[in-house]
């Protein structure tokens, strides 16, 4: 599996990541071998939320990986905090609380990375600042980013940081190609190109910011997968077809679409089905070509002007 770095943060990771989101009602031994069967296949990053299963995910993790007995300096842990009931909170208390409550559930002493899980819109800059400051001071995060932010957004936090922010996970699915859209609807009337994240996906390739893909095989906001999905007939026609052509299943296409594109954008599977897993690494040892790309971009309903 390629290897790319995180960012400007120096981490070399695998091109696609874990989601640990839906781990925390599995059974030990299906966990064990879905972490073990990842790890052999190349993936060494694992992601993570403070509210994923109200901790029980960060929890059941620290777990397997002490039975597998995983070096934990082999695998990078990324985990985000910002996210209450009821509210979004940045405030220094709650992240400093938040990730000293995450490092215990993981059972370890650091983060590679901790993101900010959706904007607060009563974020203090600065404040924010002193509270990475100090997680970094400590050793108990070494890298930062953020999650779903517009790149004004980024720019107002990155202004009061020392360090580049290395990060933004952002939705990105085929039939969910917002940031996408806007840069190849320009200059036209068509609903694709209004621009509803101040464009995003070319700011962060600008500032080497690494887009995380989160639900890469959902449709619309949690309402299900695309895949077999009869809503979705001629997505799914195209699909066989180019699956057929390049030897690999429909969930490895999904995959190999977002890691075809040029952003280097790492895939955040939020599977806890070991088969669909083993079929997304064998795709990453393809590249689709230009024309299959846009055909599977068109068959997800999409226009071109």
């Amino acid at each position: 599996m390629k290897r790319f770095e995180i960012g400007k943060s120096g981490i070399e990771a695998s091109e696609v990541a874990l989601g640990c989101m839906r781990i925390g009602g599995m059974e030990p031994a299906a966990l064990g071998n879905l972490i073990q069967t990842s790890y052999d296949l190349g993936i060494d990053f694992y992601d993570h939320a403070d509210i994923y299963g109200g901790g029980s995910c960060e929890e059941v993790f620290a777990a397997s990986i002490a039975r597998l007995g995983l070096d934990r300096s082999k695998l990078i842990l990324q985990s985000k905090c910002g996210i209450r009931k009821g509210c979004y909170d940045f405030s220094k208390e709650h992240i400093l609380d938040s990730t000293n409550r995450i490092l215990e559930r993981l059972k370890t002493d650091y983060l590679d990375i901790l993101l900010l899980h959706r904007p607060d819109a009563l974020i203090e800059p600065d404040e924010v600042a002193e509270a990475f400051a100090t997680l970094k001071a400590s050793g108990k995060v070494r890298h930062f980013g953020v999650s779903n932010f517009t790149p004004n957004q980024i720019e107002l936090l990155q202004a009061s940081l020392p360090d580049p922010l290395c990060a933004n996970q952002l939705q990105l699915s085929i039939t969910n190609t917002g940031p996408i859209d806007q840069g190849i609807a320009a200059n036209t009337k068509i609903d694709n190109s209004i621009d509803r994240d101040g464009g995003v996906l070319d700011y962060c390739r600008l500032k080497k910011i690494t887009i995380q893909a989160w639900s890469p095989f959902q449709f619309g906001f949690f309402d299900g997968v695309f895949i077999d999905n009869p809503k979705f007939p001629e997505l799914n026609k195209a699909m066989d077809e180019l699956g057929e052509k390049y030897g690999i299943t429909k969930t490895g296409l999904a995959i190999a679409w977002i890691q075809r594109h040029p952003a280097k954008i790492q895939s955040v599977l939020g599977t806890t089905n070991v088969d669909r897993v083993t079929q997304v690494a064998d795709a990453m040892k393809i590249e689709l070509s230009r024309q299959d790309w846009y055909a599977i971009y068109l068959a997800a309903g999409n226009k071109l002007p």
